[in-house]
């Protein structure tokens, strides 16, 4: 078959699947500048950031996913399938001019009228770049900190039958759960405030990288993310949100949609004449 291009713009945090163990939601673009969800990935323990980066174009075997009724979903013909990276579109200095031609095509401005779509059967758009008309604010929650005991004891009892660890030294070691949600509340087009959860890997990685630099104060680490998205991307940067929704609630949710990623170039200067 022929292979996919798409140009990889989320990655989101891991989370527990008792078929898969560790699943990933990875979703970008295709040429065209249209969205693409591939999922289920299984998360390889060692190789997640090895296997592609956020904004280079791969090429990988997939098919449409008939068990999930969003449009844009995809999943790899075989669950080994591998990402061959055939490029990447570097930032330009923080410009990312080339990036705005693909990404920047459908932004949406109205959260009102981006839920309407997702509810609309002829449509159930899923996945969306929304500009927000103000960031307000940058929450942090705690959360539960462990996975749950009980999918836990299934994925390592299942271990051994998927064999889907086979490159890991350690089966069993799942990646560590946030201990906190990390959320912006903010304004769209309608005016109206909402608040919705960040599921980026950026930020789960951030967080941690933040923690052992202050050996274990968490304080320090969530005030340096803090820092991170909302004094550095919704103060100084062009700031967009990726958006998207989980098969679950897409459709008994009021706002189905969560926060999967950003896209934050810089501000651009426009040269008064007078």
């Amino acid at each position: 078959m022929a292979l996919t291009k798409v140009l990889i713009a989320v990655k989101t945090y891991p989370t527990l699947s008792n078929k898969y163990d560790e699943l990933v939601c990875t979703a970008g673009f295709l040429e065209d500048g249209s969205w693409i969800r591939i999922y289920p990935i299984p998360f390889r323990k060692l190789e997640y950031d090895k296997q592609y980066r956020k904004y280079d174009w791969i090429e990988i075997d997939i098919e449409k996913n008939y068990s999930d009724f969003r449009l844009e979903s995809y999943k790899p013909t075989s669950i080994d399938a591998p990402f061959n990276i055939v490029g990447n579109i570097e930032s330009e200095k923080g410009t990312w001019s080339l990036r705005k031609e693909i990404v920047l095509r459908h932004v949406h401005t109205s959260m009102t009228a981006l839920i309407a779509e997702a509810k609309d059967k002829k449509q159930y758009t899923s996945l969306a770049v929304f500009k927000p008309k103000s960031i307000l604010d940058f929450k942090i929650e705690k959360v539960e900190r462990d996975w749950d005991k009980k999918k836990l004891d299934i994925l390592k009892a299942n271990a051994s039958q998927l064999n889907l660890f086979k490159n890991s030294d350690n089966p069993f070691e799942v990646v560590p759960k946030l201990p906190y949600k990390f959320s912006y509340k903010f304004t769209s087009d309608d005016d109206i405030e909402r608040t919705m959860m960040i599921e980026d890997w950026e930020l789960g990685m951030l967080y941690w990288n933040c923690l052992k630099r202050h050996e274990g104060n968490e304080l320090k680490a969530c005030n340096d993310v803090k820092r991170k998205y909302f004094d550095d991307f919704a103060k100084t940067k062009d700031l967009y949100l990726f958006l998207g929704t989980t098969r679950e609630f897409h459709m008994i949710a009021p706002n189905p949609f969560v926060i999967i990623g950003t896209f934050h170039p810089m501000k651009t200067t426009q040269l008064r004449l007078f």
